[in-house]
């Protein structure tokens, strides 16, 4: 599948591209640089023997089935807009959490309630939004050779869509778990800042979750 990661070059942008490259996937990252992005696509193929494509943000969209947000909130809205026209009828993954630094442990609800219903309002029903891997700490996936053992929730209003993400997770090495309706991305985004102050409370190396009870999981 082919695969683009806009703001591919961030810690967590990096260890999903290698993952998914070496799952077989064409993988580009995309950064608001061209430059940036081919010489951090060239740099990781080398160093990890794999291989992915650089660009920028825009050029990553071109010729993906799928594009993954990898941004900070404070930037959401606003790329999203510039990238509307390139992700038009493409699946969109969106891990994005609202978080509002200082107070990162926190809660905090966006206008929109959640990152992935602003993506969805902002792009339109032609985009099908996806939103996942929420809970799963930037530090491990950043790291390409990390072992997970936790779960991973996946929701979305198109069941299809929701599938062939679900179906992408686990090509990263997580177990991935429909969790129904976009709307439901609102508890997924909350958990994150219960997860971080879990990991301070307890001094955790990256509290996850896991849900158990499921007959054919």
């Amino acid at each position: 599948m082919n695969i683009g990661i806009v703001g591919g070059t961030g810690r967590e942008g990096r260890g999903i591209a290698l993952r998914w490259a070496k799952a077989g996937h064409r993988v580009t990252i995309g950064s608001r640089d061209a430059t940036r992005g081919a010489e951090m696509a060239a740099e990781l193929s080398q160093k990890h023997g794999v291989t992915l494509h650089g660009t920028d943000n825009a050029g990553c969209c071109e010729g993906a089935d799928v594009v993954l947000l990898a941004i900070p909130y404070g930037g959401h809205g606003e790329t999203l807009r510039e990238l509307k026209p390139a992700l038009e009828g493409k699946i969109v993954i969106d891990i994005t959490v609202p978080l509002k630094p200082p107070a990162v442990r926190s809660v905090n609800l966006p206008p929109g309630q959640a990152a992935a219903l602003e993506a969805q309002a902002i792009l339109g029903e032609d985009t099908k939004v996806v939103a996942t891997m929420h809970h799963i700490s930037s530090e491990h996936l950043g790291d390409p050779d990390h072992t997970f053992d936790c779960d991973v929730l996946v929701c979305g209003d198109d069941p299809e869509a929701r599938a062939t993400v679900a179906s992408l997770v686990q090509d990263l090495g997580l177990r991935a778990i429909e969790a129904g309706v976009l709307k439901n991305a609102i508890a997924l985004e909350s958990l994150t800042p219960v997860l971080l102050f879990i990991n301070k409370k307890y001094g955790a190396d990256g509290a996850g979750i896991r849900i158990v009870g499921l007959p054919n999981a």
